[in-house]
């Protein structure tokens, strides 16, 4: 074994049972560093208010990751995925609809304001909505 080999399997053996790292995790690291960027930049006392901040956030990312209580641990990964779903899902939904803007023409239902598309070249179609079942005209 190299050196490096060795060292990769203690840090393993370390971390056998230990949470580790997850969306949480991965947020606070960098809410932390833009604390702390944040405390570079402000002075007097509310900068070095930022970055006592961002300094207890990595702390807290630490003792997430090190800590044996995994139920505990994954049971605010699961609170933290369940209040930020909305954004992931408006996020993953604006991207699919930019990636498609060639092939369809997206547009929101006057009613209820959701999304919904038509194959472009179409013309001038009637379109109804199957959530709340708004009938109106669309040129695509």
């Amino acid at each position: 074994c190299t050196m490096w080999e060795k060292i990769k399997l203690s840090l393993a053996r370390f971390m056998q049972g230990r949470y580790g790292s997850d969306s949480l995790g991965r947020f606070l690291v960098w809410a932390a560093l833009i604390f702390y960027v944040l405390g570079m930049f402000i002075p007097s006392y509310v900068g070095g208010l930022f970055s006592f901040l961002g300094a207890a956030l990595l702390l807290y990312v630490l003792f997430r990751m090190f800590s044996r209580n995994n139920d505990k641990r994954s049971a605010e990964n699961r609170r933290y995925l369940a209040m930020t779903e909305r954004r992931r899902t408006a996020r993953r939904q604006a991207k699919a609809r930019f990636q498609n803007r060639k092939k369809y023409k997206y547009f929101r239902c006057p009613g209820c304001r959701a999304w919904l598309r038509l194959p472009r070249g179409t013309g001038v179609v009637t379109v109804t909505c199957s959530r709340c079942h708004t009938s109106f005209t669309q040129k695509s």
